[in-house]
């Protein structure tokens, strides 16, 4: 049997971070808590839940990931978020991994709760996620805030039942504001990268954002917040792009 480190960066979640930790009893052979320095109660749970807690100044997420990982006492790692649960049916079906290491990853899916109600359309599900992984078989990148683990060419991946549960927002204004945060970084990664914005893109990228989750990926099976979620991801969209303009603006002026 291998054995499996959990691997989790935090900020401020102790809201979350208990049910987490609870969910990977019996899976992971140690857990790595990665905090930027909270302020709540975060590090007192992580601690009497028996993980092992490491501080480290946030720079970007990727950066942060690729840290933790290096933290890792085992090659074999489940990387989860602190607002992240195992299910059951996952529980066990890792549980069967660990006895027949088979591959190089395992996807499975992600099934997200939004304001208290499981959203199943809309681009959030399955929503596949390759977070059970053989560190030496690739590294985490991606861009801000969108970092993921990219597994060398070659390799094999398999895809395993059960449910990664993302307890992602409680309220609307949670949302609206991690929107704003995450436009924030992705316009600052995309102009890093050499990428350019025009009012083209600030009106037809968000748009066809919009119409994509809620029309042709089913949003609106969802209710409500299928609407909520199809809009805030268009207005997120949008503020990306407007950013980016904003960004090249002062890029000029500084020349």
């Amino acid at each position: 049997m291998i054995k499996i480190s959990a691997v989790i960066i935090t900020l401020n979640e102790e809201k979350k971070i208990g049910r987490c930790l609870d969910s990977l009893q019996d899976i992971a052979d140690e857990v790595i808590v990665v905090d930027s320095y909270s302020t709540d109660r975060t590090k007192e749970i992580c601690l009497a839940k028996g993980a092992v807690f490491i501080e480290h100044p946030f720079k970007d997420y990727v950066d942060q990931r690729r840290f933790a990982l290096e933290k890792a006492s085992h090659n074999y790692i489940l990387a989860i978020d602190a607002d992240e649960a195992v299910s059951e049916t996952l529980k066990k079906e890792i549980l069967k991994v660990k006895d027949h290491w088979q591959a190089d990853g395992y996807y499975f899916n992600r099934l997200n709760n939004y304001c208290g109600q499981w959203i199943h359309h809309g681009g959030w599900y399955p929503d596949r996620k390759l977070r059970l992984v053989d560190r030496t078989k690739g590294i985490w990148g991606g861009e801000n805030p969108h970092e993921r683990f990219e597994i060398n060419p070659g390799t094999i991946t398999r895809h395993i039942k059960g449910d990664l549960l993302h307890y992602s927002y409680s309220a609307i204004a949670e949302h609206v504001n991690q929107a704003n945060k995450f436009s924030s970084m992705g316009a600052q990664s995309a102009i890093n990268k050499g990428r350019h914005s025009n009012v083209l893109k600030v009106i037809f990228y968000p748009l066809w954002r919009f119409v994509r989750n809620y029309f042709i990926k089913m949003g609106f099976l969802d209710g409500f917040y299928g609407l909520v979620v199809a809009s805030i991801n268009g207005h997120e969209n949008f503020l990306k792009y407007a950013k980016m303009i904003e960004l090249q603006q002062q890029k000029i002026e500084k020349q």
